[in-house]
C-alpha cells in the first residue's frame, strides 16, 4: 500500500479576513495551469482573467549557500501575479430578451510554437482568444537630487540620462566645460526635482479572435486539440453547450462545425443535455462528453461528420438500480477529466467520484464517496438548489492521485494504489493546524450509519455535519474549481475570492 501524501499548505491569493464581504463579481470561477506548469490562469464572475507566473523561489539561497549544500534545493513551486485583464463584459440578447453575464465559464491554454501566451476564455455564450504579450514599460521618474542625499550612484545615474544632450554644442570645443557646468549646477539646484527615464519589464493582452453566435444554450466547456507530435493538430477546439458540439479553428472565427446535435424536434422529448466534453490526450480523433442521465460517450469523429454514434458508452449499472427523482439529478456528471495515459478517465457528480477504464464500459474499477452523508438531506438540497452544485475535478501527472472539492470550502485527495478509502480531507486555509487528514477514520461503508440527522440555521442557511469525520458541512462556503499541476503535486483551489495552493 502506498503511503499517503503529507500536503502542505503553500500560497494564497486574494485572501480576505472573515468580517469582510466577498463581491459576487470578485468569486473565482475557473482555474486552469498551462501544459507545462509555468503559468495559471483564473476567472470569476466579473469577466476577469488573471495571471500568475511561476517563480519557484530562485532567490530563496544564495549562491554560497547553495555551494555548501551535498544536495539540490527543492524549492517547491511558488507562483507570482502577472497581469490581468477584462475577457468578457455583461450583454443583452434582444433577440431573445436574454442577459448574458460575463462570468468566466471556463478558461484553455493554447500551445504555441514559440513562447507566446494564447489563453481561451469563454461566457455562457462566446469564446475569446487572447494573446499575451511580453514587452518593456518605459516609465519617467522623478530624481531627488538634493546634495545631502547624492551619491556617486546618483552622479553615474545623471551622466548616464543626461549623456548626449549637449552634442550640438560640441563643435565649438566647449563641450565639456558645458557639460561639467551643467553636471554642478544640477546637482546643487534645489528649483526642483529633476526627471529619469527607467524601463521595466511588463505584460499586455489583445484579443486575436471571437468565437461567437454559434450556442443558443449556456457553455459548459472547451476542450483543444490534443498538440502531441502523433497527431499533429492542436489547431482546433471544441465548445459545448446543453445540446450541442461544435468545432473550431482556431484561426477561424466566422465558421464551426456542429459535430454533436442532441437536440430533438419536439423538446418535450429531450430527456438529457450534455455536461461536459474533453478531447482525448494523445488521440487527436477521440473526444468524450457526459450526461445528466450519468453516462459518458466516447466517439470518434473520423466515422462520419456528424458523431451521433458512439463508440462506447460508459456507464455505471451497479448505480441505475433503485432510482427516484433525487437519484436522477445526483447522478448528472458535473466534470469529466482524462489521464495522460489516454486510458483512464476521472468524472464527478454530485455524490460520488469514479476512475474509470475506457476498456471496461459496464462500471468503474473505482468509486469514492463524497456526499454519501448527505443523502438523507436531498430533499432540503432540492430546497436550496445546493444539489445542483457542480463540483470538478483533476488528476495528478501520472494519474495515481485525484482530487475533488466539497462543501466548508474543503476538498478530498484520492490515492489510487491504496491508503485511506475516505482520502484526505483538506480546508481552504492557509493555517495548517487546520487541515484535517482522515487517515484514520471509519471507512466509507460506515458512512451511512454515523449520518447526522439534525441540521441547525445558521444566517438563514441550512447547516449539515458530517459526524463521521467531524468535518462541519457549511452549504454557503463551497470549493468547486480546482486545479493540479502538470508535473508537480501541486493543488490550486479556488474558496470564494480567494486562490489557495497546497504541495505535497
Amino acid at each position: 500500500m502506498a503511503a499517503a501524501m503529507e500536503w502542505k499548505f503553500s500560497q494564497v491569493f486574494g485572501e480576505r479576513a472573515p468580517s469582510d464581504e466577498v463581491e459576487d463579481v470578485d468569486i473565482i470561477s475557473a482555474v486552469e495551469f498551462e501544459s507545462r506548469g509555468e503559468y495559471l490562469a483564473t476567472g470569476d464572475h466579473g469577466g476577469r482573467v488573471v495571471l500568475f507566473e511561476r517563480s519557484d523561489g530562485k532567490d530563496v539561497h544564495s549562491r554560497k549557500e547553495l555551494e555548501h549544500m551535498d544536495y539540490p534545493a527543492s524549492a517547491r513551486p511558488r507562483y507570482v501575479y502577472k497581469t490581468e485583464f477584462q475577457s468578457h463584459e455583461p450583454e443583452f440578447d434582444y433577440l431573445k430578451s436574454l442577459e448574458i453575464e460575463e462570468k468566466i465559464n471556463k478558461l484553455r491554454w493554447c500551445t504555441a510554437a514559440n513562447n507566446s501566451l494564447f489563453i481561451l476564455s469563454t461566457n455562457d455564450r462566446t469564446v475569446k482568444l487572447w494573446k499575451v504579450l511580453e514587452q518593456k514599460v518605459k516609465k519617467v521618474k522623478e530624481l531627488d537630487l538634493s546634495p545631502y542625499v547624492s551619491s556617486e550612484n546618483a552622479l553615474l545615474a545623471e551622466k548616464s540620462f543626461m549623456a548626449g544632450q549637449y552634442e550640438t554644442s560640441g563643435h565649438n570645443g566647449h563641450l565639456e566645460s558645458i557639460n561639467k557646468q551643467h553636471k554642478s549646477t544640477t546637482i546643487t539646484s534645489q528649483e526642483g526635482p529633476s526627471t529619469a527615464l527607467s524601463t521595466r519589464e511588463g505584460s499586455s493582452s489583445r484579443c486575436r479572435r471571437v468565437y461567437a453566435h454559434a450556442h443558443d444554450y449556456n457553455i459548459n466547456s472547451i476542450s483543444n486539440n490534443s498538440s502531441y507530435i502523433t497527431c499533429s493538430d492542436g489547431e482546433t477546439f471544441i465548445s459545448a453547450d446543453d445540446l450541442r458540439i461544435n468545432l473550431w479553428n482556431l484561426e477561424i472565427s466566422n465558421q464551426c462545425f456542429n459535430i454533436i446535435d442532441m437536440k430533438p424536434s419536439d423538446m418535450e422529448d429531450l430527456v438529457e443535455v450534455i455536461t461536459a466534453a474533453e478531447f482525448h490526450p494523445t488521440c487527436c480523433n477521440l473526444l468524450a462528453y457526459s450526461s445528466s442521465r450519468g453516462f459518458i460517450r466516447l466517439v470518434d469523429m473520423r466515422q462520419s461528420a456528424l458523431c451521433d454514434q458512439n463508440s462506447r458508452i460508459l456507464q455505471d449499472r451497479e448505480s441505475h438500480g433503485s432510482r427516484s427523482f433525487f437519484t436522477e439529478i445526483v447522478t448528472s456528471i458535473s466534470d469529466i477529466k482524462f489521464a495522460k495515459d489516454g486510458r483512464h478517465m476521472l468524472s464527478r457528480d454530485y455524490m460520488n467520484l469514479k476512475l474509470w477504464d475506457l476498456n471496461m464500459e459496464n462500471s468503474p474499477i473505482a468509486t469514492y464517496k463524497i456526499h454519501e452523508f448527505l443523502r438523507p438531506k436531498l430533499a432540503e438540497l432540492y430546497n436550496n438548489d445546493s444539489i445542483f452544485d457542480k463540483f470538478g475535478c483533476c488528476l495528478s501527472s501520472e494519474g495515481s492521485h485525484f482530487a475533488t472539492g466539497s462543501y466548508s470550502n474543503t476538498f478530498r485527495v484520492f490515492s489510487r494504489d491504496g491508503g485511506p478509502e475516505e482520502g484526505i480531507a483538506l480546508e481552504a486555509t492557509r493555517n495548517p493546524n487546520r487541515i484535517t487528514h482522515l487517515q484514520n477514520g471509519p471507512k466509507s461503508t460506515r458512512l451511512l450509519t454515523n449520518i447526522a440527522r439534525g441540521h441547525k440555521r445558521r444566517g438563514g442557511q441550512d447547516s449539515l455535519s458530517d459526524t463521521s469525520s467531524g468535518i462541519q458541512c457549511d452549504l454557503t462556503s463551497k470549493l468547486i474549481h480546482l486545479a493540479w499541476h502538470p508535473t508537480e503535486n501541486l493543488i490550486a483551489c479556488a474558496a470564494a475570492n480567494s486562490l489557495y495552493m497546497y504541495h505535497a
